[in-house]
């Protein structure tokens, strides 16, 4: 009977990740590392929450008042921006316009991810492929011709003007995403529904939708995040002050010619960037297993 050879294993402190069970080693990869990502992520925030909280003077006076610190907060800029101006009316706005877009995108999404992936019809790759081509058509040139659209339909100047053409780039992104997660489902689970008699639509709606929860999320954050920071055709849909969204009434009014004031246009960012943040932080869990799911293929 020949000799079995026990194999012996490497040392923890020589192989694998054993180099980081020292000290100084660990700081150097792991904890400096994380720290500077953690400095550059959180400054802006820093610097946009100072600057809201900061006096006129000491925005001015970097002689006497540190740049990257307050000596005496005030919440001027704030009650400005909240009472003076329409940035309340502008928050409403992106709310109404994002949610809208990001739930009428959603449901288009779907059908046609589900279609793509699901139905196996000829030519069903490239229909994928060209939806994610259509995705990278940037907006620059795709709101010209929305903008006649726009005109022709006498949508200018309403909130329908942004909740019809949002769609136009969040439905590509969407499917593209839902197809990733949708192919990772196994085919398994409609054959045995449609040998009991389901129909597709009794697949989707009680099989596949709940069983794709995490990249409806994912797919729903990432189509709100793109509505709510949207600025082009915000700009070129909407002219009145009252219907305009975060990002073009606080670059719109609070930038007077030459003068900005920086204290109402950091409150203004800060306060536009709470939601999405507050929506980030409660859907991360999901967020993170949609990512895990649609790429594991």
């Amino acid at each position: 009977m020949a000799a079995i050879k026990q194999v012996e294993r490497p040392d923890t402190d020589e192989g694998g990740m054993g180099y980081l069970q020292s000290l100084p080693r660990k700081v150097v990869t792991v904890y400096l590392p994380l720290l500077v990502f953690l400095i550059v992520l959180l400054f802006p925030f820093y610097w946009m929450t100072i600057t809201a909280v900061k006096p006129n003077v000491e925005m001015t006076d970097y002689v006497n008042f540190n740049p990257f610190w307050v000596v005496h907060p005030t919440l001027e800029h704030i009650r400005y921006l909240l009472f003076e101006t329409s940035y309340p009316g502008w928050l409403l706005n992106t709310v109404i316009i994002s949610t809208a877009a990001t739930f009428l995108s959603l449901a288009a999404a779907v059908l046609a991810a589900y279609a793509i992936e699901r139905l196996r019809f000829s030519g069903a790759r490239q229909v994928g492929l060209a939806v994610f081509l259509a995705y990278l058509v940037p907006p620059s040139i795709l709101f010209i011709p929305l903008s006649v659209m726009v005109f022709n339909l006498g949508l200018y100047d309403t909130p329908f003007a942004l909740i019809l053409t949002y769609p136009t780039f969040l439905i590509p992104f969407c499917t593209w995403l839902l197809m990733g997660y949708f192919r990772s489902i196994p085919f398994e689970l409609e054959e045995c529904a449609l040998i009991d008699g389901a129909s597709r639509w009794q697949i989707l709606t009680k099989i596949v939708l709940p069983l794709s929860v995490p990249g409806l999320i994912s797919a729903g954050i990432f189509a709100f995040t793109l509505s709510w920071n949207e600025f082009i055709y915000a700009l070129t849909f909407i002219q009145s002050s009252e219907k305009k969204t975060v990002p073009v009434g606080v670059l719109t009014e609070l930038v007077r010619s030459d003068v900005y004031e920086w204290g109402a246009l950091m409150a203004g960012a800060l306060i536009g960037s709470l939601p999405v943040v507050v929506l980030y932080s409660f859907f991360v869990e999901h967020y993170v297993s949609s990512m895990t799911g649609a790429v594991k293929e």
